[in-house]
């Protein structure tokens, strides 16, 4: 029973190095386009970013942890290595991808390895289908909206300002994009901090067994149900993700910022303040979604609105081929470290 117990806290703590990962990975997404356009420096920026990923765990509930929780995978199946194993999916595929400067979504890779390691253990029959119809549509759906929101603000905005001399115009936005940026940043916290949620409520709820007559701290670790998520889990997932932002994912940073299409303070926050919206859209309806694929589509909305060929096609192309290999991949990993895992 104690070496079940050390097992399950320690694949919490794994959880929780994910969703640091996942900061890492990700402020890139965060503080790109306020870095790129220079009205905050990088590191400024990551501090900046990493305050509202952890000030989201006061802002918006956990529909998307119950949507992780129990929507996708079949508690039943669900046992530690399960989980354990499509977590080092979706870590595995965040390094190499974080390592090649790819701006891939570590939301997908979790989805990826989480299903991964469900499928190796009891087959497609473990996945609940109706459970994964929005995060697959979102797939399209989120990078879509971020682009049409982009593209509308920044076609809305430019009509009335056209006349708006270039100077004082830079600096309005300027100040206004750290608004956009920490919108951005809060919006990126509350749906992902919420995956890490999720998949420990799983991890728990399927090893109650271990925990079973608990007392003290320990007692806090016995969960019999995925419809409610611990105070506890909320902060540790928020602080986790908060510390990898602030850590930055520097690799990705030049890619998002200006390799895609060059951005100006008014195009930064046309970008910044469309991905939020889209991202707080799907959180509010439960829908775990990419905000690499977010903000992307809105970067190029921004781009496409001045000219076509001012998006560099070519990069945003390796970028959708990172998307469409992302779950694909992690799954098989995930299913290969499941199997490993198994025979330890």
């Amino acid at each position: 029973m104690e070496g079940a117990v050390v097992y399950v806290l320690t694949i919490v703590l794994i959880a929780l190095v994910f969703d640091f990962i996942n900061g890492f990975h990700d402020s890139a997404n965060s503080i790109a386009t306020v870095v790129s356009t220079r009205v905050l420096t990088p590191g400024v920026a990551v501090f900046w970013a990493a305050f509202f990923n952890f000030i989201a765990a006061f802002v918006v509930g956990t529909a998307v942890a119950r949507t992780i929780g129990r929507g996708l995978i079949d508690i039943e199946i669900v046992d530690p290595n399960v989980i354990l194993g499509g977590l080092l999916g979706a870590i595995v595929w965040d390094l190499i991808t974080w390592y090649a400067g790819l701006p891939s979504s570590s939301s997908h890779a979790l989805l990826g390895g989480y299903a991964g390691a469900a499928i190796a253990k009891a087959g497609f029959a473990a996945l609940i289908p109706g459970g994964w119809t929005l995060p697959l549509l979102f797939i399209i759906v989120s990078p879509m909206l971020g682009l049409f929101i982009s593209l509308a603000l920044t076609v809305g905005l430019s009509w009335p300002l056209r006349h708006a001399p270039p100077g004082p115009l830079d600096r309005v936005f300027r100040r206004l994009q750290l608004v956009s940026a920490a919108l951005y940043s809060l919006s990126h916290g509350a749906n992902d901090a919420q995956k890490t949620m999720g998949i420990i409520v799983s991890l728990l709820v399927a090893s109650q067994a271990s925990f079973a007559g608990a007392t003290g701290w320990l007692s806090h670790f016995h969960l019999q149900t995925a419809d409610h998520v611990p105070l506890w889990i909320v902060l540790s997932a928020h602080i986790a993700i908060a510390l990898g932002t602030a850590m930055g994912g520097w690799r990705i940073v030049k890619t998002m910022g200006s390799r895609i299409t060059k951005l100006r303070p008014f195009g930064g926050f046309c970008a910044e303040t469309a991905g939020g919206i889209t991202v707080l859209l799907a959180t509010s309806l439960g829908v775990p979604v990419s905000t690499t694929h977010t903000i992307t589509g809105a970067i190029v909305g921004v781009g496409a609105a001045q000219r076509v060929s001012a998006v560099r096609w070519g990069v945003a192309g390796r970028i959708v081929w990172a998307w469409v290999l992302t779950i694909p991949m992690s799954a098989a990993i995930a299913a290969v470290a499941y199997l490993l895992l198994q025979h330890l």
